[in-house]
């Protein structure tokens, strides 16, 4: 036979386990709206002065695709008096494995990575005193870690290496001098990323 005491009990029992079962299956829900699409700039090019913007989107599972593109039209305002530049324009996608969710956390990524480029009057002691102007292509590994900042906003560290090949003419000074070497060929083990890039998560 039920009595009010039973019934007593079996309300309070279901006050304590209702708020907690809605917690929980809302904690699940919100875990699994994992973010889809995000848009970053990394904030080392932007300290250089070198314009970049990219786009990363959700492949699938815990796979993610980041497309970046860096440009900088700029010659350097410290050095008029020498034409010092470093103009370039670059691409580098990659795909990243993220070992927790997307976004969140560690992850490994492979990336290519090409760029024109026009430089002069930077680097060591014999590119000083040259002009370098050609193109690269090259693909490296990354790793990185995605920190939560707040609200849609995410922080993210990242460095990496891998080969770079270079093709490039040399030229005798600095603005328009005689062609040296056309069509030279080297590759270099480099480092190829690195970022302090914030993330802004569109959905």
């Amino acid at each position: 036979m039920i009595t009010f005491r039973t019934c007593k009990y079996s309300m309070i029992a279901l006050l304590f386990f209702i708020p907690f079962h809605t917690g929980k299956a809302q904690a699940v829900n919100t875990i699994s709206k994992t973010p889809s699409f995000t848009l970053n700039t990394n904030l080392l090019y932007d300290a250089t002065a070198s314009m970049n913007l990219g786009m990363e989107v959700k492949t699938g599972g815990r796979v993610t695709f980041k497309l970046p593109v860096t440009y900088n039209p700029w010659d350097h305002p410290w050095g008029w008096e020498d034409n010092k530049k470093y103009k370039f324009v670059m691409v580098q996608p990659e795909f990243r494995l993220w070992l927790c969710e997307p976004f969140y956390g560690s992850f490994f990524g492979i990336h290519a990575h090409g760029a024109f480029y026009n430089v002069s009057a930077v680097g060591t002691n014999y590119m000083k005193d040259y002009r370098f102007q050609g193109y690269l292509y090259g693909a490296g590994l990354s790793y990185g870690y995605q920190f939560y900042l707040a609200p849609r906003w995410n922080l993210e560290l990242s460095v990496g290496g891998g080969y770079v090949y270079l093709i490039y003419d040399q030229y005798e000074c600095k603005t328009c001098g005689q062609q040296l070497k056309f069509q030279q060929k080297e590759g270099h083990w480099w480092p190829t990323q690195a970022g302090i890039t914030l993330v802004y998560i569109i959905k």
